[in-house]
């Protein structure tokens, strides 16, 4: 075990070593299996897709540099709306307390949503953790690099995007699977950038709700298929709950296969107002072994009809196409797989260990009640004992603001009114599939085709499968746009500022722009 781990942080050194090259040459072909060729790259630094901006670094100081926060997709932007919206520190003294005043008023950050590529949580069950990985340590090098392209149809990428001083990894499964690979990379380019993961967070958050209960209960842990599968939490929760000289409380995790999907408006698991079956469907079903209906308990679901296609009379043929009944489908499984396993302890406390979860953290609370209430037909509630009256939840996002605050403040690279800033307004990215490439396979809707995506393996460092580009209209679903501006206005007024000012955003069509009008 000891000789695969050394190999795997070896390879993963040696692929981010890779990334920081410069320069625009033409690149030979990189595949898993030529190691030297791979070290010929990263010796004579071809890369122009994948690079660091070192200069900058070298110059020195970096405070003026924004705070970088990436995600799969659009769910991170909790964690920086709760960035943004902190104040739980004097603004002057930095001591704990707050002030009246955001805590990163004077901050600027720099976001990007790898929206082409997600759900990340689906490449562990794909058997593609080495290409998970390898996307993250992407997402790392994006932040730490200036190129983007100005829009999907741009014939040249520019390079004139500021490096970050900071990077969040605000998804849940590449903290669990990339916090360290991403931690090794930037000790090897030996570059001052802090880094700052959610899980950590949401376990010590969950920790501290339980410790003064007088029945701490269970702990239930709602995230992705990867997230679960990784044990991240589980582990985080007993070396929180060790810390505080607290017994760990029991661990519970349901590894959700498209309700992160369905709220990015994935085809594989949502179509909104499609009546009819979808030969693409990967999401919760009766054939499904990843995520079986289980037709004993079919009515305990509480699925709403409207929100189902296929022959309602004939569970076999469902398939999920709401929101809401992925939500049902999600806890009524956490709660009866609970159940089977003879425990006893109430279910206290929630850990929303998926960055899109919190934008629907109302509908799980719903959804836990009617769990709760919900009675057989001979008047027993299989569930009553097993879900508290109140059940605490957990957006590990505050936590990490906080840490990320302390951090920054310690070292004396967070900014104070007046000083400078090199960028004058936040910048939001998405990734957009590269349309140009060569067998790219897509859905009718843009996305790209589920097998292909999943089928990708590691390596391909002459490839650029998106393109990261400025978020906008373009790239945005209204019912996206809907959930932003509506949950979280903070970042809803960024992002208009973003597309009316950026010169990022200059080669943006009008009707493209998000505006206040929206």
């Amino acid at each position: 075990m000891k000789k695969t781990y050394v190999f795997m942080i070896t390879a993963a050194v040696l692929i981010c070593l890779y990334l920081f090259g410069c320069g625009k040459e033409q690149k030979p072909v990189v595949t898993p299996s030529s190691p030297a060729s791979l070290a010929d790259v990263v010796q004579q630094g071809k890369s122009d897709m994948f690079a660091v901006a070192f200069d900058r670094y070298r110059q020195g100081d970096t405070k003026d540099l924004p705070i970088g926060v990436f995600d799969s997709g659009i769910g991170g932007l909790t964690v920086l709306s709760e960035i943004l919206k902190l104040d739980r520190f004097n603004n002057t003294t930095h001591q704990a307390g707050a002030d009246g005043r955001p805590d990163f008023e004077s901050e600027r950050f720099v976001y990007l949503g790898d929206q082409a590529n997600m759900p990340y949580g689906n490449y562990p069950s794909e058997n593609r953790v080495d290409f998970l990985k390898e996307l993250i340590i992407k997402d790392a090098v994006f932040l730490l690099g200036q190129r983007y392209w100005p829009s999907g149809e741009a014939s040249a990428p520019k390079h004139d995007k500021q490096p970050v001083k900071a990077i969040v990894i605000a998804c849940n499964t590449a903290t669990a699977y990339g916090l360290e690979d991403v931690r090794a990379a930037l000790a090897s380019w030996n570059l001052p950038v802090y880094l700052v993961g959610v899980v950590e967070a949401g376990a010590r958050g969950a920790v501290e709700t339980i410790k003064d209960r007088q029945s701490p209960g269970a702990v239930a842990v709602m995230a992705t298929v990867g997230t679960c599968q990784s044990e991240g939490y589980v582990r985080a929760v007993e070396k929180s709950s060790a810390g505080q000289g607290l017994k760990p409380p029991g661990v519970i995790q349901q590894g959700s296969l498209g309700l992160a999907g369905a709220i990015e408006g994935d085809p594989s698991f949502i179509v909104p107002g499609s009546k009819q079956p979808r030969s693409e469907y990967r999401g919760p079903a009766v054939g499904n072994p990843a995520a079986p209906i289980d037709t004993t308990i079919i009515g305990r679901y509480g699925f709403d009809m409207t929100g189902i296609t296929g022959d309602t009379g004939d569970p076999a043929a469902w398939q999920i196409n709401s929101i809401e009944n992925y939500i049902r489908y999600d806890t009524t499984s956490l709660v009866e797989n609970y159940r089977r396993s003879g425990a006893t302890e109430p279910i206290t406390t929630v850990i929303l260990g998926c960055t899109h979860f919190p934008f629907r953290v109302k509908a799980i609370e719903a959804s836990f009640d009617r769990l709760r209430a919900y009675r057989t037909p001979d008047g027993t509630q299989p569930y009553g004992k097993l879900i508290a009256g109140h059940i605490s939840f957990i957006d590990p996002s505050q936590l990490t603001a906080s840490q990320l605050y302390e951090a920054l403040a310690a070292s004396g690279l967070l900014l104070m009114n007046g000083d400078s800033v090199a960028i004058p307004a936040d910048e939001f990215y998405i990734s957009v599939p590269n349309r140009s490439l060569d067998g790219v396979q897509l859905t009718e809707s843009g996305g790209f085709d589920y097998a292909w995506k999943y089928g990708r393996t590691p390596g391909r460092l002459d490839v650029e499968y998106v393109k990261r580009v400025p978020m906008s209209r373009e790239n945005l679903s209204p019912e996206v746009r809907r959930s932003i501006r509506e949950t979280m206005p903070v970042v809803w007024d960024r992002l208009i500022v973003f597309n009316a000012t950026s010169p990022r955003c200059s080669g943006l069509p009008e009707q493209a722009r998000i505006t206040p009008g929206e």
